[in-house]
């Protein structure tokens, strides 16, 4: 006999009868994702459920992972990457991670920064990658003596000498140095900040901005003074760089213009 009634209404998932699904997309490294205020950025991290994304400006900016983005125009609900949440493949500059190896023997290629501290925040973001390309970072000791080191090392096609400047902006003493410099075996290249103290990304530290430090004020001293950081010595000056330096997990917590930049030199040095 036929069902005169016909099928059971409350059968089934009842609740989901003419409703919209939003697909989830995992928020991988460089996927394009537009919010509905017009933003449009390539994905570049993500941390703490939220997802950080990088515009054609090189601005980055971090939301809370969920509903409110669109890919290709249409909804998403982003989630982290599986390869996140397991908590492998990715190195800390962001980079997918090689199996494990011996490191390579190292080339003649060189990259130098100014000093200690920027070497110990290259190394700890790019250290993996600089071993499986088997490149040695060096300090300077300050910019002062680029010219005469490139002079006793003599770059060519095969050691290539990659140089990361502090300050590198118009005008500076720093400018200046780096303009002497020239040579097609040389790419000199820089980033904005006083300190590189200064790239790393203020809130990692819990502060709203790195502190302004008065003109003829030494800058590391006067930013320990104002952040109420022990200051008398150098040790102390020592001390509040490991306390910046463990603050950093990943490229995720350190400005884009210094991540353009030392990105360009392992390219350069690699080659």
């Amino acid at each position: 006999m036929a069902d005169r009634y016909g099928e059971d209404v409350l059968a089934g998932d009842w609740r989901a009868r003419g409703r919209t699904v939003v697909p989830q997309v995992e928020a991988v490294r460089e996927l394009v994702v537009e919010l509905a205020d017009g933003f449009v950025g390539a994905v570049v991290g993500v941390e703490k459920g939220n997802v950080g994304l990088e515009d054609r400006h090189d601005r980055v900016r971090w939301f809370p992972l969920g509903g409110g983005f669109l890919v290709d125009g249409e909804p998403v609900v982003l989630v982290a990457p599986k390869a996140a949440v397991q908590g492998r493949s990715y190195t800390a500059s962001g980079s997918r991670a090689a199996a494990p190896q011996r490191a390579r023997v190292a080339r003649a290629s060189r990259i130098y920064v100014e000093g200690r501290h920027d070497a110990e925040l290259v190394e700890k973001v790019w250290g993996a990658d600089l071993r499986v390309e088997g490149i040695v970072v060096e300090y300077l000791e300050g910019v002062d003596h680029l010219p005469a080191l490139l002079a006793e090392r003599r770059p060519g096609p095969d050691a290539r000498a990659g140089v990361l400047v502090d300050h590198l902006v118009p005008g500076s003493k720093e400018s200046r140095i780096a303009a002497q410099v020239t040579g097609e075996h040389v790419l000199v290249v820089g980033h904005p900040f006083i300190d590189v103290w200064q790239a790393v990304r203020p809130e990692r530290l819990g502060i709203r901005a790195w502190p302004v430090v008065p003109r003829g004020v030494e800058w590391k001293h006067g930013v320990c003074e104002a952040l109420g950081w022990p200051h008398a010595d150098q040790a102390d000056i020592a001390a509040a760089w490991q306390r910046i330096l463990g603050s950093v997990r990943s490229y995720t917590d350190l400005e884009p213009a210094l991540l353009g930049p030392v990105e360009h030199l392992i390219d350069f040095v690699s080659t």
